[in-house]
Formats: structure tokens, sequence, C-alpha cells
């Protein structure tokens, strides 16, 4: 058996590993005692990671899978190992545990922990209705339906099995209270997703936690069922709880340690609570509630707040959970309540706590997710101004480079070692024509890959106008003798969440400009747009309808020499398929309310130029126009309006911007296409290094304040020295 990684595997069952818990594949023996060992060490060396929403499909990054391939595993005479090969090269894989960029980077983080050898475990919830299934009508616009998905079927994932009678789930017990302050015990069982490293000689531990199951109570099992369900405002609240509540059962349940723990926004600070109410216990006694001053409960949370590490991802409101005080009477304990009440208050809505305030107060380090965001951030919440810091998103370099892409690097000497090491990017240079040939090439024939997907769909809306009442999201569906797009035609790509900052409709404000200018130059684009619309959020989804209504007059204005097209279902697949497909990245957002914006590194991570206002990370990506293009809005922060409001979104200014750049653009695509692919190897060089999650990771590493062996130190270092997100700031 042939395969060239840096453990040995003999035969496939050396994949094959157990622990009390259950039996897994993937690993090794010898690395799954390993790292589990790590995260039971009795100094708590390690690192809890806790987020709401975890997106890491296998269909986009599978290293056992490649391995399976790569050695032309089939199947085995083991009725195990064989079990298991069938399901990774048959199964399912998507895991619809995630709405979007917050749970896409937290995957991405899990997979640099692993790929860089930092004891993590990860902690999420399991969603049997995942985030939600979206149809697109012409005439209705989104339609939302429950995705069904079978986690027993699906590679990398496993349930923890009872170590007392192996036979049966692994169960652990969650505290809730109910109005009468009296305790509920809330079982819950278990599931782990591996993320596994390249090299498979690693892996960080994602933990489910999976409510719904049979004894389990009306209100949690509802709350369980989707991602964000936000019926009601209790339900919304309780699924908050069930996140934070469940952290400290899981870690003693497996004799887990880390003294870090890591909050992927404020989604799970419900953790803290308990911690507070543990040290409160233990240093007053069983009846703390009666004896408890409030000086006793600040003196805790500075305790506690040591252990804790708190990642904000947005500056909008909507973002920033909020709930009626009213509400905690009811399902709280008074001294839960007495904390939120010192803790969580919400200066602008006294009748609400504020969880962003609670977690902002309680840790030893908060960072937002781009410089811009750390400014703003800071203007947001001046009363911890002094601790908020930087650490610049990324993403995982390995899990969104296409496979063509890949296929480039792999073959250039002077980037050897790119997939350790994304620093190698560094190397290369626009005069390398061997190098720019075969980019050239290979970005020729992704961009062929996406276009032959949407003519394929487009056929295929065509025919279910005859089988279904769904009306095809598309107007080239309805022409009798629809065009197909071709491919070689300027791609302008923008895929993300359908919210009202976010201005997905920005460029069509006013049609007749665009249409003129493609008119007067007589140049063709394809535009291709994707994303969802939280099913709660109806601007957002009037959003996403006017691009549809757009399509038919963009088309007619411009006489075909526009064709915009809607790919519904948008998910990580399709995300790596437009990235490296399209031949430019639109982000179009008011600024300063895009936190960061990951979906254009995921096209720097391709190459593919950026046209972007300058917010998020595009103000440390733009590098003076190497890297792509910038427009818009580009005043200082403390003069900026956050409102969403739609007479403060300033479409007629920044529409106006983007006209003008386009032609430019335009007319170094076609006619100076050397130049064009010359900004795509600039955005490798000067992008690549910086805004992937190895680097990132090790920025965070530095905040865990982790023991590391010194060859983990020394890959630590070396990333960290790619870049420093905050060191612009005094």
């Amino acid at each position: 058996m042939t395969a060239e990684k840096a453990i040995t595997i003999e035969t496939e069952k050396d994949l094959i590993s157990q622990n009390e818990f259950g039996t897994f594949f993937g690993v090794t023996q010898d690395t799954l005692d390993r790292v589990w060992h790590q995260l039971q060490e009795p100094d708590g060396n390690s690192a809890v990671y806790i987020s709401m929403e975890i997106g890491a499909d296998p269909d986009v990054f599978h290293p056992v899978l490649d391995f399976l391939h790569d050695a032309e595993i089939t199947g085995s005479e083991d009725e195990v190992a064989d079990a298991f090969i069938q399901k990774y090269l048959h199964g399912p894989h998507k895991i619809p545990n995630y709405s979007g960029g917050l749970g896409v980077l937290a995957g991405d983080t899990l997979k640099s922990f692993a790929d860089m050898h930092i004891p993590v475990t990860a902690i999420s919830l399991l969603y049997k209705e995942g985030y939600f299934s979206q149809f697109v009508d012409s005439k209705v616009g989104q339609i939302d339906q429950a995705t069904y998905w079978e986690p027993e079927k699906t590679p990398t994932l496993f349930q923890l099995h009872d170590p007392t009678d192996p036979g049966s789930p692994l169960e652990i017990s969650v505290p809730f209270f109910n109005e009468h302050d009296q305790p509920e015990r809330i079982k819950a069982q278990v599931w782990m997703k591996m993320e596994i490293s390249e090299e498979l000689d690693f892996f960080v531990p994602e933990f489910l936690i999976d409510y719904s199951i049979d004894s389990a109570p009306a209100w949690i099992r509802e709350a369980s069922d989707q991602l964000y369900n936000a019926k009601t405002t209790i339900m919304k609240a309780n699924q908050r709880r069930m996140l934070g509540s469940c952290v400290l059962p899981l870690m003693e349940a497996l004799g887990f340690t880390g003294r870090t723990i890591h909050l992927n926004e404020q989604h799970g600070v419900a953790v803290s609570l308990h911690l507070i109410l543990r040290e409160l216990k233990k240093r007053l006694g069983k009846d703390f509630y009666k004896r408890m001053k409030d000086a006793d409960i600040l003196q805790v949370v500075d305790t506690v707040a040591q252990r804790i590490v708190y990642t904000i991802h947005t500056p909008v409101k909507a973002g920033h959970d909020r709930f009626p005080r009213s509400m905690y009477t009811g399902i709280s304990h008074q001294v839960c309540r007495r904390i939120l009440d010192l803790l969580a208050k919400d200066e602008d809505s006294p009748s609400e706590y504020n969880f962003t305030t609670l977690a902002m107060r309680v840790n030893r380090a908060v960072n937002s997710v781009s410089r811009l965001h750390r400014d703003v951030t800071r203007r947001q919440f001046p009363r911890f101004a002094d601790k908020i810091t930087a650490v610049t998103n990324g993403v995982h370099h390995l899990t969104w480079i296409s496979k063509n892409r890949a296929r480039v690097f792999d073959d250039q000497a002077i980037l050897a070692g790119w997939r350790n090491d994304p620093g190698r990017f560094t190397d290369i240079t626009t005069d390398q024509r061997d190098f720019t040939t075969a980019l050239n090439i290979a970005w020729q024939q992704d961009n062929r890959i996406l276009i032959n997907y949407i003519n394929r769909m487009l056929r295929m809306h065509r025919n279910q106008m005859l089988e279904t009442w769904i009306d095809p999201p598309n107007f080239l569906s309805r022409l009798e003798e629809a065009p197909d797009l071709e491919s070689g035609i300027f791609t302008l790509g923008f895929a993300r969440r359908f919210s009202t900052y976010k201005r997905a409709d920005l460029i069509f404000d006013d049609i007749d400009a665009l249409a003129a200018i493609l008119l007067q130059k007589n140049q063709r684009i394809n535009l291709v747009f994707a994303g969802k619309a939280h099913p709660a959020d109806e601007p957002g989804k009037s959003v996403l309808k006017l691009i549809l209504d757009n399509q038919e007059k963009l088309y007619k204005k411009t006489k075909g020499l526009a064709k915009l097209v809607f790919i519904p279902g948008y998910d990580m697949s399709i995300a790596k398929m437009m990235v490296s497909g399209v031949h430019a990245w639109l982000n179009s957002p008011k600024r300063p309310l895009e936190a960061s914006g990951t979906s254009g590194m995921k096209a720097a991570m391709n190459g593919t130029p950026n046209i972007s206002v300058m917010d998020g990370w595009w103000v440390e990506g733009y590098h003076e126009g190497l890297t792509g293009w910038k427009f818009g809005y580009e005043g200082p922060v403390e003069e900026a309006n956050l409102s969403e409001d739609t007479g403060t979104l300033l479409y007629a200014e920044d529409s106006l911007s983007f006209y003008k750049l386009l032609p430019e653009i335009l007319d170094l695509f076609y006619e100076q296409p050397e130049e064009y692919l010359r900004v795509a190897v600039d955005n490798l060089r000067l992008n690549v290094p910086i805004f992937n999650t190895h680097r990132m990771a090790a920025e965070y590493v530095e905040k865990y304040d982790l023991q590391l062996d010194e060859s983990t130190v020394a890959t630590v270092r070396h990333f960290q020295k790619l870049y420093q997100s905050n060191q612009d700031s005094a």
C-alpha cells in the first residue's frame, strides 16, 4: 500500500481505533490514544472551542477519503473495516449544521488546529433538521424546508457509547432550572465528528450534543430541531442555554480537562454562568445563594474570566443576543438572574439582558475578526475598549483551493510544502511564466466546471417547470431558446447570507447605468449569485427576490450581454466551485458593518481577485490595488452610521462608485489578460500567507497559554511571523 503520510499505515485496518466510548475510523490507535490523553491531562493543557454552528462538510475537505482513493482501497476482508470504508466511499457527505460564515469559519479553524497538532476540543449542537433547505421560486422567492439527514450514515461522525454499557449510547445529564427555581436534569446524547489532519496523524474531536431524544421534554426537542430556530424568543434563548449548559457535563463525562474555554461568539456564554455558580459554591458552601453578596460575585467573576477567551463576530445589532429580563424569570435560577443583573445590563434597553455585554465582561481576552472591526467594536463597547484586540479571520487553504489549482501548486518547486505551509506563497512572482501559464489553464478549467454546472442547472429547472409547482428561479430557464452561459466570459460571483447590510442588490441599483456600460463597450458578463436569507429575515428575503426580479430586465436592457443567474441551495460545495470558477468576487456591504467577510478570502486562496467595499478583511487584503479593486464609501469609523435602516445604506453613492470602476476591470480582463493574471498571482503572493486559518490559529494559541512540544511551538511561531493582526494598534 502506498500513501505518503506522516504516519505508517500498512493496511486499512490500521485506520480503526477504539476506546471506552466506541470504535472509530480515520486515525491509528496510537493517534487516538495520544490525542485523548492530551485532552485528559490533569493540568488542563488544552482548549475547549464552543460554537453554535460548525460547518465542515466532508465533500470539500476529506483527508481520509483522499487516502482511500490514493491507496486504491475499495473494500476490506475485515467486516468492521469494510463497513467504514463503504460509508466513506458511498455515504452522504453533508452535515447541514451550519448557516454560513460563522460556522464555516469554525470548521476551518478546527481543521487548522488539527493540522498544527493543537490540543483542542470543540462543542456544538446536533440539529436533526439542519439549518434549512432552500428552494427558490421566481414569483415567491425563497422557500424554506427542513433538511432531514442521517448522522448514523454520515462518514466522519460517530455516536459515543456508554463505557459501562457499550451497547447503549452515552448520555450526559445537563442542568436547567424552571420557574420555581427547581433543577431539571435533561439527558442528551453525544456524537463526535473527527476533524482529521491532512497527514492523518492528529485530530480535533468535535462533539455535537443531541438533545432530540425520547426522554427530553417537548420544549427541548423543539429547540433542538433546527439551527437558529427563532419561532419564539424563548426558543431562541433555550438554544443558547442548551449550548452553554452542556459544556461542563460533557467534559466531566469524557474526563477532559481543558482550562481555556473559547467562545466563538456569545451564543454559549451560559457556560460562564455555570462556572461562576460552581466557584461561588466552592467558596461559600452549598447555601452560597443565601450568603453571597455582590462583591462575592464580582470577585468570582474575575477568577472565572481567566478561563475565557471570546471572539465577537459582528457589529450588527441583530447579532447581539438580547432577551427580556421578565422572560428569564421563568427559565433560570434566581442566582443566575442576580448575576445577569450585575453583568448583562443593556444600556440602551434596561428591560433586556445583553449577552454580548456578558461575554465582554467575563473573559481574559476578547478579539474582533479584523482590524477595522476592532475599531468598530471599541466604539460600540467603550467600557471594554482597552482589552479588545484584533485576530483577523482566515480560511483553511486546503479546503478552499480547487483541485485544479492545487495540482498547479504541487508541480511548482518554489511552492514545495505549501500544503503544510501557506506561507510558501510569498516566494512566487509574476514573472514566472510557466507558473502563470499553468495557473491560467487551471482557472479556465475551473470556470468551465462552474459554467457547465450552471447550464445543467438551467436545463434541469426548465424540465421542472412541467413537473413541479416551483417556477424556476432563473429567467434564462423560461426562455424557449435559452442560450447557455459561455466559459471565458467575465464572470462575477457573489454568494453569502442575504441580510440588508450586505446589499446583494447594490450593483443593480441603476440597471440603466449598468446596461449602458456593457452596451457602449459591447462586453459580455456573467453574474452568478447564491446565498440564503434567514427564515425569519423578511427584509433579507426581499433582497433575494430583487435579484430574481432583475434578471429579465438586465438581460433585455443589455440585449443579452449580461446574464444574471441565481444558484439555489448554497452550501460549502457550491461555494468552493464559485470562488474558484469566477473571474472576480464581489463584496458590497455597507461599511463598516461587515466584520470580516471570509468568502472573499476563499476566492483569494485561488488567486481570484476581489472587487469590494473597503470593509472587513479587505482593508487588510487590498494592498494598494495589487490584489483587486475597491469602491464605495471609505470614511472613518468615528463618522460612520452603524444603522441598517434602508435610508442609511448608501445605495446611490456606492453603486455609482462601482459603475465608474467596472469599465476599467472589463478592459483589463478582455484587452490585457496578462495584466489581469498578474493581479491573480499577486493575490496568491500577498493574501494566501495572511488570510489562512493556520496563521489565525497561531494567534489564538498565543491567547490560550498552552504548553506545547518543541516541534509544535516552532510551527506556531512560524505562522505567527507571517502576520500579526493587531500590529497596527497602539
